[in-house]
């Protein structure tokens, strides 16, 4: 490795513990929800071939591929695994990098961990619930917490205010 290689990893391993550290809320479990284990063929059984690739892989979708990127209407974002709320529209906001970005998730809701598959360190989260692969921390968001959920769209479904929401999956 030479010695750009090694401040890279070191600047992103530090990058991605300072932003876990920042978030000790979303660090927590999910509360009364419980967690949801199910086995590989479960999860093949119930997903699509692109959810379980990103949700069960982790997996990236390509930019600008989900409509939940023009989704402007209130309501929650749900992990498409177990639906479970992890966003409020109020959080949304267009980063312009082609996936929907939130500023901040429901308390509790998300789960952080550091990520070496490109070769350096990046914040990873995940729903807290089901285990599901949901995208990426930034610190290049908006105020006030200038944090930048980048989810992949294929990772979470949408539900307008005034609808009912869909059982958590068992």
């Amino acid at each position: 490795m030479n010695r750009r290689e090694w401040m890279t990893a070191a600047f992103g391993w530090t990058a991605a513990t300072l932003i876990s550290r920042r978030l000790p809320a979303q660090q927590s479990a999910a509360g009364n929800t419980g967690s949801l284990e199910k086995s590989e063929g479960e999860w093949r059984r119930i997903l699509t071939p692109e959810e379980f690739r990103v949700l069960r892989q982790a997996g990236t979708e390509r930019r600008y591929t989900s409509a939940l990127n023009d989704e402007k209407r209130n309501g929650l974002f749900l992990c498409a695994g177990c639906f479970l709320p992890l966003f409020s529209s109020e959080t949304k906001y267009d980063s312009g990098t082609g996936w929907p970005s939130f500023w901040d998730c429901l308390e509790g809701r998300v789960e952080t961990s550091v990520d070496y598959k490109i070769g350096y360190a990046r914040t990873e989260y995940h729903c807290s619930r089901c285990g599901g692969h949901q995208g990426h921390i930034f610190e290049d968001g908006p105020r006030p917490t200038g944090l930048r959920y980048c989810n992949n769209g294929v990772a979470l479904t949408f539900a307008p205010e005034g609808d009912e929401l869909p059982a958590l999956r068992t």
